[in-house]
């Protein structure tokens, strides 16, 4: 396989269906979050999401990502896992994000000689750290959770149903639609003599784009039949019915008592 366009593409397709596989793998283990009812996991997580935006206090935050990361190592989640897919790429954007607030946010300079000041240095350091342990957490909530038992928590908090589906339909349509791309290139390496030229690379890759375009139109409908054929009519059913025990309500306690204490605190 050549290492050019046409080449990394295809890298690049089998790497997100492998990283898809992972996640169900992960999902399946033993650990803390996965013992949790589907439910618990959600408001939880997304009370802590909460938090960490409202906090205005950096400890506040830095606690809350360390909360993440804690919550991610007892349930089975890889620290490499969350370093590849979540803190260096996040810290790359956010950080070109926050980069001018090192520069226009007004205040007190860290030194002499320098146009960085205090107050910009806080506020890009409060939003990396904000959007850290945002995703880290929705991370943590997604490698832990089935795809379809999330499905089922979103409809029994009464997320609309139309809501649920459409993101049923996106989940199931990108790993088909990538699927199939992933096939299309890989059927074009093993009919390829030689080494492609850049715009010989190029013009296969938009060539190839045009007729996935062209099919997306068709695997869309063949989806939501075949969702349709299989008993799907917006309702996500699960084998096991979702039932709250005990643990789950202490766990739900704690989650919300540690939301509601962080916004208290980073106030």
């Amino acid at each position: 396989m050549s290492a050019g366009l046409v080449g990394s593409t295809l890298r690049s397709l089998t790497r997100a269906l492998s990283r898809a596989l992972m996640s169900e793998h992960t999902a399946r283990q033993r650990g803390l979050m996965q013992a949790l009812d589907p439910r618990v996991r959600v408001i939880g997580m997304l009370a802590l999401v909460i938090a960490a935006a409202l906090a205005h206090n950096i400890t506040v935050v830095l606690f809350l990502l360390l909360a993440a990361i804690v919550l991610a190592l007892t349930s089975a989640v890889a620290t490499r896992t969350l370093a590849l897919r979540v803190w260096t790429p996040v810290l790359a954007f956010t950080g070109i994000i926050a980069l001018p607030a090192l520069f226009l946010t007004p205040g007190v300079a860290v030194s002499a000689s320098s146009p960085i000041t205090r107050q910009g240095l806080y506020t890009a350091v409060m939003l990396i750290a904000r959007v850290e342990t945002a995703v880290t957490l929705t991370t943590v909530l997604v490698l832990t959770t089935p795809w379809t038992h999330m499905l089922k928590a979103l409809r029994a908090l009464y997320i609309p149903k139309e809501a649920v589906m459409m993101l049923a339909m996106a989940h199931r349509y990108i790993f088909l639609l990538a699927e199939t791309a992933r096939q299309m290139f890989e059927s074009r390496e093993s009919r390829r003599v030689g080494v492609l030229r850049g715009a010989e690379q190029r013009r296969l890759v938009a060539q190839t784009s045009g007729v996935l375009m062209s099919k997306s139109l068709d695997l869309s409908q063949d989806a939501f039949l075949a969702m349709q054929s299989r008993g799907y009519r917006g309702e996500v059913h699960v084998l096991s019915d979702l039932a709250m025990r005990a643990g789950d309500y202490v766990a739900l306690f704690v989650f919300l008592g540690v939301a509601v204490l962080a916004i208290w605190l980073g106030r």
